[in-house]
């Protein structure tokens, strides 16, 4: 297998990514992407670019002689599900706004379940 690849393997090992999330978010079938990464069919740039945007970083990331795996362990809990790279700036300030988002429905929600509770007695 090419250095691309086992790094790609390492990324997705120590970061516990599956597959079928790369597959979904680079556009490569689920097939062809698990003949790539287990080295049966060969990899084009193409590919190597989709996989690599998919997981949030660019083709050289993978391609380093001192290829090094981030520490999941040492990211903050509260601002992942799973990790498939660092959030842009622009992804922070809509997750800030859907939390708030969701805080004010259930704000909303509970003022109208006191209301009618109310309105019935």
């Amino acid at each position: 297998m090419t250095k691309y690849i086992d790094n790609v393997n390492a990324y997705l090992s120590q970061m516990k990514i599956k597959q079928t999330y790369i597959s979904m978010k680079a556009g490569i079938d689920t097939k062809k992407l698990s003949r790539i990464l287990t080295g049966t069919q060969d990899i084009s740039s193409t590919d190597m670019e989709k996989i690599a945007n998919a997981l949030g970083k660019k083709i050289e990331f993978f391609l380093t002689d001192s290829f090094r795996v981030p520490n999941i362990n040492s990211l903050a809990p509260e601002k992942i599900a799973f990790y498939a790279g660092e959030p842009t700036e622009r992804q922070e300030e809509i997750a800030t706004k859907l939390f708030q988002l969701m805080e004010n429905i259930d704000e909303v929600m509970s003022a109208k379940g006191r209301f009618l509770n109310i309105s019935r007695e």
